[in-house]
């Protein structure tokens, strides 16, 4: 991978001089112990100052993101030149010319810098944090608090200004130097006596916490670390505990309180937090360095260092959890290298091509494919033919109608292969607003995206993949798309069976669901059509046995009373439509009702009982199957295709679970004894709605797991 790492440390490259000057300076000997890590890593390391030159010399250096090879990255040292917020300029402008980098956001890095804020939302999230007050100008009224008291500047870092006080005439003397030299105001906060205790942060969700290191003071000096200490002015040696002597209990404190912390500005990456261990085993956080020093002398790397991690390793560890990060995949190989390897080749083509996979769903989301729409959904599936004819996929007639069902092959046959469902028609009423194609930074909004044109999307890349290094055609493979979701698959389902029969193993291109999981289990599902008929009647009239709508009412309650937790049965009315004559009530009532069930034994059971309370001889009715969706269910042990898949996740980092669903799908027309996965699509949020939507990472994680797991298949 390129990577800049990016500092400031003479370079003055600006258009005007203006504002707080920056006193914060990485060595260069610090600098090229960095770059030498990067460089022992594999990586290609190029070192920047943090100037108005700093766009035109990442342009030069790195490669436009998917063009071949891996995106680069910044691995960010810089404090700012001049101004407020210092930490904030370069990540801001990495933000807005879209380049990776490693450590915490402008956002956070403004909260940490702002020691006054950042108080108070370590207070708002019930974090110790000592007492303080803001001193706005040097007529100040006395602070209600209790000398000692440890006085810095409100928003700066690295111990700039910082003293203890004894009473008023020092605190005023303290902060009055601060006011002239750092314009801005006061942070007075109570001094804890005790002990220096500092936590590293490293890694997101979960961050984990180095062990806790402290700071040894020296002879000829106050009991806090200044600035004169880390730049080796102040004459006595400051030293770095690591671990710190501590009880595990402590130990463990410290660490939650410090990673609570990290969580509460919205650090990314790494941290050190800083506390005081008062004399009663009491923790006070004194302030968040979000962007922790990597100096040699420094506690965050004596603390890595402790937990084994020497400073190679510490350095490219950052660029490891910056990577997952931005990319939800674990680091890859270098693309501009070849290698032989079928799975890192199809690694590298889908990498190569993460751009595309964005603007190529983009492109299938322009179209529309609701159940009713024959026009909308020709045009889809003759996108779909091109794109097999230049597969050069087979189209297989006896499991195609032209209708609701159509499937292909590879060269090698989908006879005892791998058979892919995929839905075709989105079961939207035409009449229904579309939802146009958007996204935001973690999800991709469309009509059909999660149940469709995402899992399209993924399909399409996963099989180039496969053709770019020339294993398609010796995987016998079979694809079948069906266009009657909407309608149950009362039309498809015949084919999909006899389909199933001729597979070894089927994989269900559904949604996912968020948190990268798929579906083993489906409930069942059956649609009936109960009609009641009787005599038309005039309003207020006396009548013998029921009115239709009534009877119907009472009847839907009573058969509601069906469902059962315990027995995973569930039933209700879905539609209620009457007929009826001018002034008259109603003399005839369709009802859909609609069951859910685990176990088909328990749907036949639920349908008995049904027609039983149905039957109480008080007006004429009948109830009709429109429809009957069989559960799927997948034995967890022992099986060799969910052990594979995940296999595959856990090697490639993509997170993967298992979980039921109440909702049906052609999975469940699979028979007994043949493998089957369902939602292997993209994860899906809001399905079947006008919100529904995919999460971003999840299209690239899921093309990557289809792809790996099909090659494991040639």
């Amino acid at each position: 991978m390129k990577i800049a790492v990016v500092y400031n440390r003479i370079s003055q490259k600006v258009i005007n001089l203006f504002g707080m000057p920056n006193m914060e300076k990485y060595g260069l000997r610090s600098i090229k112990r960095i770059t030498d890590a990067l460089k022992k890593g594999g990586h290609q390391v190029i070192a920047l100052e943090g100037d108005k030159d700093l766009i035109d010399n990442l342009e030069d250096f790195m490669p436009r993101v998917m063009k071949g090879e891996r995106p680069g990255m910044v691995f960010n040292l810089s404090y700012g030149i001049q101004g407020q917020a210092r930490y904030t300029h370069v990540p801001g402008i990495l933000e807005m010319v879209g380049i990776p980098y490693i450590g915490s956001g402008p956002l956070a890095h403004s909260l940490a810098l702002d020691k006054v804020v950042a108080k108070m939302i370590f207070k708002q999230n019930d974090l110790p944090t000592p007492d303080f007050a803001v001193l706005d100008d040097p007529g100040f009224i006395m602070p209600d608090l209790t000398f000692p008291l440890i006085v810095k500047p409100k928003n700066e870092a690295v111990s700039f200004g910082i003293r203890i006080v004894n009473n008023e005439e020092e605190l005023r003397e303290a902060a009055g130097i601060i006011f002239d030299k750092f314009q801005q105001p006061v942070l007075a906060e109570q001094f804890i006596a005790g002990r220096e205790i500092n936590v590293g942060i490293l890694g997101n969700n979960p961050p984990g916490a180095f062990a806790p290191a402290e700071l040894t003071f020296g002879e000829g000096g106050p009991d806090i670390y200044t600035y004169e200490d880390k730049t080796r002015k102040s004459g006595r040696e400051v030293g770095v505990i690591c671990p710190a002597k501590l009880s595990d209990k402590l130990t463990a404190r410290a660490q939650d309180i410090a990673i609570k912390a990290f969580n509460s500005l919205g650090c990314f990456d790494c941290a050190r937090v800083d506390m005081r261990l008062d004399k009663d085993g009491n923790f006070y956080i004194l302030e968040i360095n979000s962007l922790p020093s990597m100096g040699e002398h420094g506690s965050y790397v004596a603390a890595a260092e402790a937990m084994g991690m020497d400073f190679p390793a510490l350095v490219n560890r950052l660029v490891e959890v910056a990577s997952a990060r931005y990319f939800a995949i674990p680091t890859p190989p270098d693309l501009a290298e070849k290698t032989k390897d079928p799975s890192l080749q199809v690694f590298n083509y889908i990498s190569r091509n993460r751009d595309q996979l964005e603007k190529r769903l983009s492109k299938w989301c322009s179209q529309s494919s609701r159940t009713a729409d024959m026009v909308g959904r020709t045009h889809a599936l003759n996108d779909i033919r091109k794109l097999f004819d230049e597969l050069l996929l087979k189209p297989v007639k006896d499991l195609t109608n032209d209708k609701v069902v159509w499937t292909w092959e590879t060269r090698a046959r989908r006879t005892n292969g791998i058979l892919l469902l995929c839905q075709l028609d989105i079961p939207f009423d035409l009449r229904e607003q579309y939802q146009a194609y958007r996204r935001d930074p973690e999800w991709v909004y469309n009509e059909g995206i999660g149940s469709v044109w995402g899992p399209l999307t993924m399909l399409e890349f996963a099989l180039k993949s496969l053709r770019s290094i020339r294993k398609l055609r010796k995987l016998p493979l079979g694809i079948l798309f069906y266009g009657d979701e909407g309608l149950d698959c009362r039309y498809s389902s015949d084919l999909i069976k006899k389909a199933v029969e001729q597979a070894s193993e089927v994989i269900v291109l559904r949604p996912g669901n968020p948190g990268g999981k798929v579906i083993t289990d489906r409930r069942g599902q059956r649609k009936y059509l109960l009609r009641a008929e009787g005599v038309p009647h005039r309003l207020g009239k006396r009548i013998k046995g029921q009115e239709v709508l009534r009877w119907t009412g009472l009847k839907i309650e009573e058969l509601a009373r069906l469902s059962n937790r315990r027995e995973r049965v569930a039933l209700s009315a879905q539609k209620i439509e009457t007929d009826a004559y001018p002034m008259l009530l109603p003399h005839r009532a369709e009802t859909t009702l609609i069951s859910s069930f685990a176990k088909i034994k328990s749907g036949d059971e639920l349908e008995e009982r049904m027609k039983n309370i149905l039957a109480d001889g008080k007006i004429k009715w009948s109830m009709d199957c429109i429809s009957n969706r069989p559960p799927m269910k997948v034995k967890k042990r022992g099986n060799l295709q969910l052990v594979a898949l995940q296999n595959i996740a856990e090697q490639w980092d993509i997170p993967f679970e298992t979980e039921s669903s109440l909702w049906p799908s052609v999975g469940g027309l699979v028979k007994q004894g043949i493998p089957v996965i369902c939602g292997m699509g993209p994860c899906v949020r809001d399905l079947y709605t006008s919100r529904e939507c995919i999460e971003r990472v999840s299209l690239i994680q899921r093309t990557l797991l289809l792809s790996q797991y099909l090659i494991s298949k040639v």
